[in-house]
């Protein structure tokens, strides 16, 4: 049996100003017109969790009997969510620090919104002390409210993703991982002439978390939070597939074509499993 999966990611339909019914019925009849059964959002729908759950509940009955799953990114988690609520809510179709097995695969898709400890910022010698100062100066991050330090709050993804990991192991699954933060050090840009973007890397992912999808030979990876246009890409044992829609406004424009909706089809991912 041949499942179809399709992935997106960092559409920041707020930001992009986006007309949500037409979209949502353009963006149903697509999937449903190429065959897809399940369809992943690796985080920034909005910058409010309430209204990123919402969408994918609409999208749900819209596109119907796809199933869709989606995480949060760190625009969802700005507003109408506290930690505790990412960590252990069940919202329909929130998958973090969750698993779904596909039928009549040997796949699991794991869920992990992530988050960072300023490890990929290699090229940068800050305490960190210096990196959450500047990361609450400059940084949208900074409006997240969370009970711990950045590092404390990596440990535990790491910790959930440690035991998600070995429990497929031990189920015999194939691993789909889908996350939002940067998964591995490859797609991060180090620069020596802009020092902000130095910076930022701190916040872009964890090398802790790239050691384990390497350790357990995760097969897929998904994620979000860089918007360049990339092709999957295999590193070691793992495909990578990052299918970041990104922002298209005065300030910024990183859009290819001049559409949201044609943006999201050209960005869009698919794979299939068999």
């Amino acid at each position: 049996m041949m499942v179809k999966i399709a992935v997106t990611s960092d559409n920041h339909l707020d930001l992009n100003k986006v007309a949500l019914d037409d979209t949502i019925k353009q963006q149903a009849d697509f999937l449903k017109a190429h065959s897809v059964d399940i369809y992943l959002i690796a985080g920034d729908l909005f910058n409010d969790f309430q209204k990123s759950a919402n969408y994918v509940k609409q999208l749900s009955a819209a596109v119907d009997p796809v199933r869709v799953f989606f995480i949060a990114g760190n625009h969802d988690m700005i507003k109408g969510v506290s930690y505790e609520e990412l960590e252990k809510g069940r919202s329909p179709g929130y998958l973090n620090n969750q698993f779904f097995d596909i039928q009549n695969t040997d796949y699991r898709i794991i869920g992990i919104n992530g988050w960072y400890d300023y490890t990929f910022a290699a090229n940068e010698n800050k305490t960190e002390t210096e990196f959450h100062r500047w990361k609450m100066a400059y940084w949208i991050d900074g409006l997240i409210s969370q009970p711990m330090s950045d590092p404390a709050r990596e440990q535990v993804v790491l910790s959930e993703l440690t035991k998600q990991l070995r429990n497929a192991q031990l189920a015999g699954k194939k691993v789909i991982l889908m996350t939002h933060f940067v998964p591995n050090q490859f797609f991060i840009h180090y620069t020596t002439d802009f020092r902000f973007w130095n910076m930022a890397n701190a916040m872009m992912g964890s090398l802790n978390f790239q050691h384990l999808i390497d350790d357990y030979q995760v097969e897929i990876v998904i994620f979000g939070h860089i918007h360049k246009r990339l092709q999957p890409i295999k590193i070691r044992a793992t495909t990578y597939y990052n299918a970041a829609v990104g922002y298209h406004n005065r300030r910024h424009n990183e859009w290819q074509t001049d559409t949201f909706l044609s943006e999201w089809e050209k960005q869009l991912k698919m794979f299939e499993l068999f």
